[in-house]
């Protein structure tokens, strides 16, 4: 018995040790919790902004940015530069997904610039009338009054979960105009520029749901004098005869409705001629004549060119995301990553 004992104690200690030493690890390692990085899903949020924040550009991931008003070259990080430009183009409380259009759309409007450049010594400037608007972050968060940091934070996440991507067309990146509000169709550049043959991703196009924003409606109210007096400033021999409705009458559109020609007495001038010398809002407008007053009446805010932010916002709202929007606005392109062009 005493034997029987020892041996069965021998073998107890034995096998412990080696469920101690050897299966007791190898049972850890297989239930070993995740790391923070690991415990979203393949497909979670995580994981996408973890993969984003490594993107690393083969090109393009500094430009050299002009400051207009200070005549200085800013070599800045391509997507930080983007935020900047993001919270200055487009709110900060539109939908995610037209943030993110916003964000790609800028990025291939900056990439096209670089490769086609209109400075010397700069790829791109902070000048909305040349290149596209830019705001520095300072400035921004004072301007905003409330909610500062996680509007920030929102465009942030915008543009680095967009990081690389850029719409092409023929494997180029495009010409990516946009404006704020349509009026409801979207205009071809050759009638507002007299170009686009080059650019047939530009097309007229429809959305829906713009007219609930501030943007869509607008009113220019001049006396027949103030009238007078604007287009003195570029045709000294105008002439214009109030009382005749021949003298001031729209005489041709564009296919999307806009004013192509206005005639104005003894001149006739293109609808974006009328826009700049009075004001407006946009090319599409109605003239209404009364009491010694010509009213403007005017649909959407912007050439109409390319994607219309609040469209892009109006689209968001019914569940489209950034890829429809953008493949909505620009016809027949690809988002592509930049680094396999």
């Amino acid at each position: 018995m005493y034997e029987g004992d020892k041996l069965k104690k021998i073998f107890i200690y034995f096998f412990s040790f080696l469920f101690i030493c050897f299966i007791l690890p190898a049972l850890l390692t297989k239930l070993e919790i995740p790391t923070s990085s690991e415990e979203v899903g393949a497909g979670g949020e995580n994981k996408e902004k973890s993969a984003n924040t490594e993107y690393t550009y083969n090109k393009y991931g500094t430009i050299k940015l002009l400051h207009t008003k200070t005549n200085e070259v800013e070599e800045v990080a391509l997507d930080t530069y983007l935020c900047n430009v993001v919270s200055a183009e487009m709110p900060a409380d539109f939908e995610k997904e037209a943030l993110k259009a916003q964000a790609i759309v800028a990025r291939t409007y900056t990439i096209y610039k670089i490769n086609n450049k209109k400075h010397d010594n700069a790829d791109i400037c902070d000048d909305s009338t040349c290149c596209q608007a830019w705001i520095s972050k300072e400035d921004r968060l004072a301007k905003w009054e409330e909610n500062k940091e996680e509007k920030w934070n929102k465009i942030e996440e915008c543009v680095n979960e967009t990081k690389g991507k850029i719409i092409t067309y023929d494997n180029q990146p495009i010409n990516a105009f946009f404006h704020s509000n349509s009026g409801g169709k979207t205009e071809l550049p050759v009638d507002v520029w007299g170009g686009g043959s080059n650019m047939p991703y530009l097309q007229v196009v429809e959305t829906a749901g713009e007219d609930g924003y501030t943007q869509y409606n607008s009113e220019v109210e001049l006396t027949n004098e103030e009238i007078l007096e604007k287009l003195k400033g570029k045709y000294s021999d105008i002439q214009i005869d109030f009382n005749n409705a021949e003298d001031i009458k729209i005489v041709e559109y564009t296919s999307s409705g806009r004013v192509k020609t206005i005639k104005f007495g003894n001149h006739e001038i293109s609808g974006t001629e009328a826009r700049s010398v009075f004001g407006l809002k946009s090319t599409n407008f109605e003239v209404v004549k009364e009491d010694g007053k010509i009213k403007f009446t005017v649909k959407g805010y912007g050439h109409g060119v390319g994607m219309s932010q609040t469209g892009a916002d109006s689209m968001a709202k019914s569940g489209s995301s950034a890829e429809d929007i953008i493949k909505h606005f620009y016809v027949g392109v690809e988002i592509k990553d930049v680094n396999e062009l």
